[in-house]
C-alpha cells in the first residue's frame, strides 16, 4: 500500500460515485417530469379502469417489472418505474414495504433470466473461458429457486412481512 495506490483507490472511487449520483439526479429529473405531466395518475387510471383484482393487477406490474430487468440496470426502474406505479398500488392497497421486497427478488430473477441475463455475462467477463451455455446451465437452479421465492411471497406475504410487522408494528 502506497500513497500512489491510495490517491487511485480514492480517484477511482470518487469516479463511480460521480457516475452513480449523475444517475440518480438524472433518473430523479426523469421521473420529476412524468410526475409533472400526470403519468402515474394516467397510469393508476388505466390500470382501475381494466376493472382487474389487484392479485391480477400486481402480476402485470410484476411482468413489466421482469421484462424490465432484462435490459435495465436496477437502478433506473427502482427511481423511475417504481414512483410512477406507486399512486396505483397505494390506490388498490397494496402494501409498499411487500411490494418492495416482490421487486427486488423479482429484478434478482430477471438478471438470472434468459435471454439477456446481464449477470452471465459478467460473470463470462470475469472468467472468459467458460462457455456461455455452461453458464446458463448454472444459472438455472438458481432462478428455480429464486421464482419459488417469489412465488411463495407472493402467495404468502407474512413470509417478508413478518419481520418489519415485529419491528414497526402495523
Amino acid at each position: 500500500m502506497s500513497l500512489k495506490s491510495l490517491f487511485d483507490a480514492l480517484i477511482k472511487t470518487l469516479e463511480i460515485t460521480v457516475l452513480i449520483m449523475f444517475l440518480v439526479a438524472a433518473s430523479n429529473f426523469f421521473g420529476a417530469v412524468f410526475s409533472r405531466l400526470g403519468t402515474p395518475t394516467m397510469l393508476t387510471e388505466l390500470l382501475l379502469a381494466w376493472d382487474l383484482s389487484e392479485t391480477l393487477i400486481l402480476i402485470i406490474i410484476m411482468a413489466l417489472i421482469f421484462l424490465l430487468g432484462w435490459p435495465l440496470e436496477w437502478v433506473p426502474i427502482v427511481l423511475i418505474i417504481i414512483p410512477i406505479l406507486i399512486p396505483a398500488l397505494d390506490k388498490i392497497g397494496i402494501s409498499l414495504t411487500w411490494f418492495g421486497i416482490l421487486v427486488a427478488v423479482n429484478l434478482q430473477t430477471a438478471w438470472l433470466s434468459p435471454p439477456v441475463a446481464l449477470s452471465a455475462y459478467f460473470l463470462k467477463g470475469v472468467v472468459p473461458e467458460w462457455d456461455l451455455k455452461d453458464i446458463y446451465i448454472g444459472m438455472m437452479q438458481f432462478m428455480i429457486i429464486q421464482l419459488i421465492g417469489l412465488t411463495l411471497i407472493f402467495i404468502f406475504p407474512q413470509i417478508a412481512l413478518w419481520l418489519p410487522t415485529y419491528i414497526y408494528g402495523e
